[in-house]
C-alpha cells in the first residue's frame, strides 16, 4: 500500500479528472503538500480515504485495483453470462442495472470505469443514458460501450454522436467485448 499519491494517481482510484484533483487540492477540499521547490502535489494516503469519504467514493478501487464495469441491459441470460465472464477474468468488479434510471443510480454510486449499455432499455434508450452520462462532467472518464441487435446504421451514428466509445450489434464476441473494454480502460 502506497503511502503518499500524485495527482494523477489519485485522478484515476477516484474516477475523476487530474484537473478536479488539482482543483479539490488547491480549494483545500484534498489535502496534501506541494513538493518542494517544483508545482508538484502529493495526497498522503490518510488524507485521500477522508476526501473519499468526504465526497462518497467507494473505497473499492483503492483497495482492489479492479476496473469497474457497470452492465446494463434488460436480457438476464446477458447479464448473467457478461458478470460471469467479467468476475472470471479478474480485472473487474462487475455491477449490474437494468433499466436506464438504475443506470444513472448506479453511475453516481458505484462511479464505473466502462458502461456496457444495452440500446434498447425497458424505460428509455440507452442513448438517452449515455447523454446523460456524458453531460455530468464527473463522468468524463467513463467509457461506454453500446450493444444491441436492433440498431440500424443511422441509429449507431446516433449513438456514437450521443457519446458512445465503441459500439457492438448482438449478438457479438465475449472476447471482442472483454479486450475492447481493456483497451479502453488500460488494463
Amino acid at each position: 500500500m502506497k503511502n503518499v499519491y500524485t495527482t494523477g494517481e489519485v485522478a484515476d482510484i477516484c474516477n475523476i479528472s487530474q484537473q478536479t484533483v488539482i482543483r479539490c487540492f488547491d480549494s483545500g477540499r484534498l489535502k496534501g503538500f506541494r513538493v518542494p521547490g517544483s508545482r508538484f502535489r502529493r495526497i498522503p494516503h490518510e488524507s485521500l480515504i477522508q476526501f473519499m469519504k468526504d465526497n462518497h467514493i467507494p473505497l473499492d478501487n483503492l483497495e482492489s485495483g479492479k476496473k469497474r464495469v457497470l452492465v446494463v441491459d434488460d436480457d438476464p441470460a446477458i447479464v448473467e453470462m457478461l458478470v460471469e465472464l467479467l468476475e472470471r477474468d479478474g480485472r473487474f468488479e462487475v455491477k449490474t442495472a437494468t433499466s436506464g434510471y438504475d443506470a444513472g443510480i448506479l453511475t453516481h454510486d458505484f462511479r464505473p470505469d466502462v458502461v456496457v449499455l444495452d440500446y434498447k432499455l425497458p424505460d428509455i434508450n440507452g442513448n438517452v443514458v449515455c447523454k446523460t452520462i456524458r453531460s455530468n462532467p464527473m463522468f468524463e472518464h467513463i467509457k461506454i460501450i453500446l450493444i444491441s441487435g436492433v440498431a440500424d446504421p443511422d441509429e449507431v451514428q446516433e449513438l456514437m454522436a450521443a457519446g458512445a466509445d465503441d459500439f457492438l450489434r448482438k449478438p457479438f464476441q465475449i472476447d471482442a467485448l472483454i479486450n475492447r473494454m481493456a483497451e479502453l480502460v488500460a488494463v
